[in-house]
C-alpha cells in the first residue's frame, strides 16, 4: 500500500457542503481518514451521514469545499473514476442486482479493473475465499439470498475493485444480531489484515465504537463532536442520547 502525502491522510473533507437541490444536507464539514484507519460517522437520521458518503463517492456533488483523496482533489471527479482511484462504496439498502447471480454481481463490481481480465478473475477467487457463504451460492440469483447474505454480497462487490477506502452505509440495518456479528467480523478482518481504511455510517453506536479507531458525531449536517472511540464513549452527549447512559 502506498503512503499518502499530508501526514498519511488518505481522505480529507475540507469545509465540505453538499445536498439535494435547495436542501443542504452537509454544512462545512471537516473530516479526515488516515491510511489503515477505521472511522465511524454517528448521529440521528437526517444528520447528513449518508450524504457525506455519497459526496465522497461522487453520487452527489459538493456545493462548496473539497474532497481530497490520496493528496488529490477529486471534488469534480466523476463517480466511476473515483472507484478506479480506490474508493469502494456499499450504499444503504445494498442495491445488488437481484436478477443476476452472485458471481455476475461480483464481476460487475470489477468494472474498474475490467480491462485486466486475469486480475479480475484472481480477485473474484480471492473474494469468494474470503466469503465462503457467497462461494457456496455463486450461481444462485442474488435476489434469492437472505438479508445477511445480500449485505455480504454488497460488501464483496465493492471489494472487487480493490479499494483502499471502503465506505459503508448502515450495513447492519435489518439484519439479525448473529448475522451482524458475522458481517462485522469480516469487515474487521479486512481492516486489520489488509490495511483497508473504512468510513462507516452506523446507527448502532455501541457496535460502531467497538470497531472504530476514531469517530465524528453529526447533527443537522454539521460535526458537533469528534475524537477517539474511547473518548466518544465517555462524551456526555453521546452517553446520554445514544448509549442510554
Amino acid at each position: 500500500m502506498r503512503p499518502t502525502d499530508d501526514g498519511g491522510r488518505l481522505l480529507e473533507l475540507r469545509r465540505l457542503s453538499s445536498g439535494y437541490g435547495a436542501v443542504q444536507a452537509v454544512r462545512d464539514v471537516d473530516i479526515v481518514v488516515h491510511e489503515n484507519e477505521f472511522v465511524v460517522l454517528l448521529g440521528p437520521n437526517g444528520a447528513g451521514k449518508t450524504s457525506i458518503l455519497r459526496t465522497v463517492s461522487g453520487l452527489i456533488t459538493a456545493t462548496s469545499g473539497s474532497v481530497v483523496f490520496d493528496g488529490r482533489d477529486i471534488t469534480r471527479t466523476a463517480a466511476w473514476r473515483r472507484t478506479g482511484l480506490g474508493i469502494g462504496h456499499v450504499p444503504e439498502g445494498r442495491q445488488i442486482f437481484p436478477q443476476h447471480t452472485v458471481h455476475e454481481n461480483l464481476v460487475l463490481g470489477a468494472y474498474a479493473i475490467r480491462r485486466k481480465r486475469r486480475r479480475a478473475d484472481s480477485v473474484t477467487d480471492e473474494i469468494l475465499d474470503l466469503f465462503p457463504r457467497l462461494a457456496a451460492r455463486s450461481t444462485q440469483l442474488a435476489g434469492t439470498l437472505s438479508g445477511g447474505e445480500a449485505q455480504m454480497l454488497a460488501v464483496a462487490r465493492a471489494l472487487m475493485s480493490r479499494p483502499r477506502l471502503l465506505l459503508l452505509d448502515e450495513p447492519s440495518l435489518g439484519l439479525a444480531p448473529l448475522m451482524v456479528e458475522e458481517l462485522y467480523r469480516y469487515i474487521k478482518q479486512l481492516h486489520v489484515e489488509r490495511g483497508l481504511a473504512v468510513l462507516l455510517v452506523e446507527q448502532a453506536v455501541d457496535n460502531a465504537l467497538s470497531l472504530a479507531d476514531r469517530g465524528y458525531l453529526l447533527e443537522r449536517g454539521s460535526v458537533v463532536s469528534q475524537g477517539s472511540a474511547a473518548e466518544l464513549r465517555v462524551d456526555p452527549h453521546i452517553t446520554s442520547v445514544y448509549l442510554g447512559g
